[in-house]
């Protein structure tokens, strides 16, 4: 299955034969000791340390559910009339799907299946950077891209990458994709980061975002025996990230498409302190539609009907 897809989560492992995720990081253990595959965060990939890349053909069938989850909750976050910036990855594909009945929605991106996918919404005006195509992800990239986003400015970038660290945020492995991220990232107020939780804890050479400019980080419910993943969440959590996790069941309200049964979309985790955002006083992160109220908002929505029963009374 890894040379087949180039990697390959222990979650889809488990299920293609049949055993528990115990079983399969065991064998995972005893292939890597004879070189035919490394480990990764939650899965394995073939043997190729920080520069390896699986193309769009390996990545499409890579954690599918999970990424459907979390494009699920992003899609909440976009309002009518809009204008963002979408990156390319599959995961961020399957976010323009959803994104496709937004009125008055203007995305502007440099990947051919964002683009694609929002080719026939007549709601939704699409504005594609110029650049080299690359292939191997259907990305628009060099020089030619990094121009075209020069004085533009959005409200939101939507973002996914090879790896994810509270170290050093968000990085890929090829060196114009990452180039290309940096400009989008740019012309944005805020940055939304959207990775799965086998990319979480995994670092790759090219840093594309520091994790002082991710203003929220969309992912999946990673197991309950990965402590890697809930350690590297709650070390995003401490440096300021908002977190908002995705279980493996149905997304939020407000996207748009119906997502299969069964799938819930849980709570934005606590934060210790107020996010910076790049939008501005007065400009906060918006709040993900069908999810709780962050602990802050809660208390001051409190605050509020306090004094408004005082002026009652």
């Amino acid at each position: 299955m890894v040379r087949a897809n180039g990697a390959v989560s222990l979650r889809e492992l488990a299920r293609v034969v049949q055993t528990s995720e115990v079983t399969v990081r065991r064998d995972v253990r005893a292939l890597e000791a004879e070189g035919l595959l490394d480990r990764r965060h939650g899965g394995a990939v073939l043997p190729g340390g920080f520069t390896r890349e699986s193309g769009f053909p390996q990545k499409s069938h890579l954690a599918t559910a999970e990424k459907t989850a979390i494009a699920d909750v992003a899609a909440g976050l976009v309002e009518e009339g809009e204008a963002i910036v979408v990156g390319a990855g599959t995961t961020t594909q399957e976010l323009a799907r959803r994104l496709a009945r937004v009125p008055g929605l203007t995305v502007v991106t440099n990947s051919l299946l964002v683009a694609q996918a929002l080719a026939h919404a007549n709601r939704v005006e699409v504005v594609m950077t110029g650049g080299t195509l690359r292939g191997s992800n259907y990305a628009l990239v060099g020089s030619g891209a990094e121009q075209s986003l020069q004085g533009l400015r959005v409200s939101r970038a939507f973002l996914s990458g090879s790896g994810l660290t509270a170290e050093r945020g968000l990085s890929t492995s090829n060196m114009l994709s990452a180039s290309v991220d940096r400009a989008l990232v740019q012309a944005a107020a805020e940055v939304v980061v959207l990775a799965d939780h086998t990319k979480l804890g995994s670092d790759t050479m090219f840093q594309t975002v520091p994790t002082d400019l991710i203003t929220r980080l969309v992912t999946d419910e990673p197991p309950g025996h990965d402590d890697r993943a809930a350690t590297e969440l709650q070390a995003l959590a401490d440096q300021g990230v908002q977190i908002a996790v995705a279980g493996a069941g149905s997304g939020s309200p407000g996207t748009a498409e119906s997502p299969p049964s069964g799938r819930q979309v849980r709570r934005d985790m606590p934060l210790p302190g107020q996010r910076r955002t790049r939008g501005g006083p007065g400009k906060p992160a918006a709040p993900l539609r069908g999810a709780a109220v962050l602990p802050d908002q809660g208390q001051a929505q409190q605050d509020r009907a306090r004094v408004a029963d005082l002026r009652r009374r």
